[in-house]
């Protein structure tokens, strides 16, 4: 799933926000630096989505039988890639 910059940084201001209002967190850095790496780390994140979906496009295109996107089987073997993929992560 895609996320755009602005639903990113959303969920980066929720984050700090919720870890805010915990007592056991406590912050070395300000609010700001440590929302800005949130969204460092969900582009990383997003960016490895990434790559598990386009390895998993890649294997089903690379099968002798064209198999449909949408279809069934195509979404069965979606899911098998890319759960061997994530295991490689």
């Amino acid at each position: 799933m895609r996320l755009s910059r602005d639903k990113i940084n959303k969920l980066a201001h929720v984050v700090t926000d919720e870890l805010v209002v915990h007592d056991e967190v406590e912050f070395v850095e300000d609010r700001n630096t440590i929302r800005l790496e949130i969204v460092k780390i969900l582009n990383e994140e997003m960016k490895k989505e990434e790559g598990l979906d386009q390895e998993a496009r890649r294997k089903i295109e690379s099968q002798k039988k064209t198999v449909p996107e949408g279809s069934l089987e195509w979404d069965i073997l979606y899911r098998k890639y890319y759960a061997e993929e994530l295991k490689k992560l």
